[in-house]
């Protein structure tokens, strides 16, 4: 299903952002196509809110279990858009603008700097450079082709990684590897990226004239995403709050006391649980409900 046709269960209908293509190849999956692939899929100040606007309905969909984020031609996101930035740099100076680039609180791409509820996960096609990377960084699982390439170069621009990559990245890589990707700018590959826990799984390629659906970055994205909408919705949607409290918090106890005072009653509360442990108690797959959390 792309934007022209859209699952007849969905609540409400999405909002698409500009050079953007969506698909549902499930009805619980939401699959994000980044198309503007002659300036690598670059984005814009207006791309930040947009794709923002898009992941919080994504959100607030009862009936979508998991999205996946993809670009279309050879880069996932090759960062901001330079030429915005170079005449927002030109008005700053003449006076006639601040020269500030304004961004959603969920940052770069609406993904470097998100919390959200649902998981989203990353199928990296090609190149992610800079606040593609930022993305990436903070997506909920990744997979890379084969040939895709990962870098933070602001320092070869005179700029900084600002979008959230960097605490985030030295949780991932630890901080030897993280001063490395941000002091040098260089390029790692994909198996790099694996190797350093950046990504889940590398792919091979797909042929330049694929479909989207056929890529084997996105075929592998979308199995992840199949078990993940298997699951019971609001223990997805806790299993990744707790995940996501220990990334945020120093403290591992805090985190866990944070999960079980903000959830715990409202998980027992559900039907999710219940159905669960009947179902498994019966020898049935589970009849799961859209989530209330």
């Amino acid at each position: 299903m792309s934007s022209s046709s859209y699952p007849s269960t969905l609540h409400t209908q999405p909002p698409v952002p500009p050079n953007t293509i969506l698909h549902f190849p499930t009805p619980s999956t939401l699959l994000i196509v980044l198309n503007n692939p002659r300036s690598l899929n670059c984005l814009s100040t207006s791309m930040h809110f947009a794709l923002h606007a898009l992941l919080s309905w994504y959100d607030n969909e009862p009936t979508l279990r998991c999205a996946i984020i993809t670009g279309a031609g050879r880069a996932f996101c090759a960062g901001a858009d330079l030429k915005e930035w170079n005449e927002s740099n030109a008005a700053a100076r003449s006076g006639k603008s601040s020269g500030e680039r304004e961004r959603p609180s969920s940052g770069f791409g609406g993904i470097s700097r998100r919390t959200g509820k649902k998981p989203v996960i990353g199928a990296v096609n090609g190149l992610a450079f800079g606040g593609g990377m930022e993305m990436v960084v903070n997506l909920d699982m990744a997979v890379a082709s084969k040939s895709a390439l990962f870098a933070l170069p602001e320092v070869k621009r005179g700029v900084i990684a600002l979008a959230g990559a960097l605490p985030r990245l030295v949780r991932t890589v630890g901080k030897p590897r993280a001063m490395e990707l941000a002091l040098t700018g260089r390029t790692i590959s994909a198996e790099e990226a694996r190797e350093w826990g950046i990504v889940n799984a590398v792919t091979d390629d797909a042929p330049v004239d694929a479909d989207v659906l056929d890529r084997p970055v996105v075929k592998k994205a979308l199995e992840y995403a199949k078990e993940i909408a298997g699951n019971s919705p609001d223990s997805v949607i806790i299993s990744r709050a707790g995940i996501m409290q220990g990334w945020e918090d120093g403290s591992v106890e805090h985190a866990t006391q944070n999960i079980v005072d903000i959830y715990s009653k409202r998980l027992n509360d559900g039907e999710n649980i219940h159905e669960g442990v009947r179902a498994f108690v019966e020898k049935r797959a589970p009849r799961w409900v859209p989530s209330k959390l």
